[in-house]
């Protein structure tokens, strides 16, 4: 059975950029990026190979400090954050390189997600006291069901470093929806999976954002997939957004045509 539909009311902001730019000495890497991600959404951030993408999602999650323009993450300006506190407020990111811990199982990599909202003092977890494992055993719960969401209920007792490439893919999805975000940023999800993987992730993807009532940003080199998952697309050439809307728009755009291919759409059927 489904999710039920977000009700359009209550799509709220969870994500705005409003003209961020990145300049790393005389070089503007990103240059007034603005986006605007609400409850519900699905988009995706497609451009060719040094567009600016990965500089996007670094400004968005407080890796980088913008040179210009905001971030706000429901509503509170988080630029000058540390990457911790804007997950506190509601925003969980995945990396293009994986980064999981690599020696711990895949159960205990969710774990440390979900420790991101524990109570429990540091003197209740040394006396164990009852509280703190009433509430260790709650998060090992929450850590299973992400872990079952993704897939993975099977691989709990792996090490990371074990687990075939596609699959650490799926458990660091797992380990942002273990920090309860808002709105999830997804940085090449696809890569290194196989056909079938691919083809599974993309209604995972839509499951998440209906499952968890999240806004999702998808980052991908795989047209077919970003094409097939995102409702709303941007696409940046140079740092500089020179398209965005619906998979249908965007790839009849002739200015997405002429950044991709390198020439003039015009000329491509010359």
């Amino acid at each position: 059975m489904s999710a039920p539909a977000i009700v359009p009311e209550l799509r709220t902001e969870v994500l705005v950029a409003n003209k961020v730019s990145m300049v790393f000495g005389g070089l503007r890497a990103l240059n007034e990026f603005s986006i605007d991600i609400r409850t519900g959404d699905l988009q995706g951030l497609i451009g060719p190979n040094g567009a600016g993408k990965t500089t996007a999602f670094n400004a968005l999650t407080g890796v980088y400090l913008p040179s210009e323009g905001e971030v706000r993450v429901r509503g509170e300006r988080v630029n000058g954050k540390r990457p911790h506190q804007i997950c506190s407020l509601g925003l969980a990111r995945t990396f293009q390189n994986i980064r999981l811990f690599k020696e711990l199982t895949a159960l205990d990599n969710v774990r440390i997600a979900c420790h991101h909202t524990a109570k429990a003092a540091w003197l209740q977890a040394v006396l164990r006291t009852p509280g703190f494992l009433r509430e260790e055993a709650a998060i090992t719960e929450r850590a299973e069901h992400y872990l079952s969401v993704m897939g993975l209920s099977a691989k709990r007792d792996e090490q990371a470093k074990n687990l075939p490439y596609g699959e650490q893919r799926r458990l660091e999805i797992a380990r942002a929806l273990a920090t309860g975000p808002s709105v999830l940023l997804l940085d090449e999800p696809a890569a290194g999976m196989n056909t079938r993987e691919k083809a599974d992730l993309m209604p995972l993807i839509r499951r998440l954002r209906d499952e968890f009532k999240l806004g999702i940003l998808v980052i991908e080199h795989d047209m077919k997939l970003v094409m097939g998952v995102c409702e709303t697309i941007t696409v940046l050439d140079h740092g500089i957004t020179i398209a965005r809307g619906t998979p249908e728009q965007v790839r009849a755009d002739p200015r997405v045509v002429e950044a991709y291919l390198g020439a003039p759409a015009a000329e491509k059927h010359a």
